[in-house]
């Protein structure tokens, strides 16, 4: 029997726009999920960082995660993630040592090698995006000394950082990050929802090349899964069509806000974006509470032990998503 006593809960948002809402309602309903998810017992809250995307607002993480922390007691707030090649480490370990002075042991940092938005915008955010991608290994080393002790630092400093250890995450959605993870023993994060296809592959990779280090003396596994429980399967495959529409927009280039869920889904979507949706909600964990728990067990069997899940949900009604995320905990909790 599969023991999942130590499994933690957190979630990833990507703070989007739902339809009819404006940019100011989404970042409040932003506040008001990561309130619910401290009361739920969850680990973390992160938020993503996604540029000239018009149906998300979440650019500006550092500023979501401080306002996050601002209206929050408790739980970790961290980025999922901070992506690299658009910022220069310095800025980064100055804000995030910042936020570690204003709310301890609170933040987290987790770390992407992508630009996190097209080439054009990329270059429009003033780094060399080619370079930036190669270079993160050394940046995460930039990192970390950073927020080191002070006699291991050089001249330049980023003062309040220094002694702060604010924990490192390495997060990714194919085996090159599951590298850098494991060479330098930081926890490691991937994408499971939105980039499954290498997933298996880079988790044996982490943990086959984990060195233990001063953060971690054994390997730490977090999945991103896109996670929507209702209370029976066919409500949870009716929620999950809001889910379906929002990726098939971001193939389509539309990148629209979340639509609300439909009995009609093959009269909006073509029938090989069909497919796809289908194929989305097969490598997710959708159903009801016992369907859920046993695509939990599958999964497990699968991938082998994980550390923690990182639920993704694009649900239309609010409070069905606060349903779905507290359902999550329930069943992790009952394992």
């Amino acid at each position: 029997m599969i023991n999942l006593n130590n499994l933690k809960v957190s979630a990833l948002n990507l703070v989007p726009i739902r339809e009819g809402q404006e940019d100011r309602e989404a970042l409040n309903d932003m506040i008001s999920l990561a309130q619910q998810l401290e009361d739920f017992g969850y680990e973390r809250y992160w938020i993503a960082e996604h540029h000239n995307a018009p149906n998300l607002v979440s650019s500006a993480t550092a500023l979501l995660i401080q306002h996050t922390l601002e209206h929050t007691q408790s739980i970790k707030v961290g980025s999922g993630g901070i992506m690299l090649p658009n910022h220069a480490p310095l800025i980064v370990a100055e804000q995030f040592g910042t936020m570690a002075t204003l709310f301890p042991n609170r933040v987290d940092l987790g770390l992407g090698r992508a630009p996190g938005t097209d080439m054009m915008t990329a270059s429009a955010l003033r780094r060399d995006q080619h370079n930036g991608v190669y270079q993160f290994p050394e940046e995460v080393d930039q990192l970390q000394t950073y927020f080191g002790p002070a006699n291991q630092q050089a001249y330049v400093r980023a003062y309040p950082a220094v002694n702060k250890n604010v924990p490192l995450y390495i997060l990714g959605s194919s085996t090159d990050s599951a590298h850098v993870a494991a060479r330098r023993g930081l926890p490691y994060v991937f994408a499971g929802h939105f980039a499954p296809q290498q997933m298996k592959e880079a988790i044996e990779i982490y943990k086959e090349l984990f060195e233990p280090s001063d953060v971690l003396s054994e390997p730490y596994v977090i999945i991103g899964l896109n996670v929507i429980i209702g209370d029976t399967d066919e409500e949870a495959e009716y929620l999950a069509t809001s889910m379906a529409q929002v990726m098939v927009s971001i193939t389509r280039g539309k990148m629209q806000p979340v639509q609300p869920p439909t009995n009609e889904l093959d009269q909006i979507l073509t029938p090989r974006e069909l497919e796809m949706a289908k194929q989305r909600i097969k490598s997710s964990l959708i159903g009801s509470e016992s369907t859920v728990k046993q695509k939990l067990k599958d999964f497990i069997d699968y991938y082998g032990d994980i550390d923690e899940i990182m639920g993704v949900s694009y649900i239309y009604d609010q409070q069905k998503q606060y349903d779905s995320y507290q359902k999550f905990k329930h069943i992790i909790d009952a394992m």
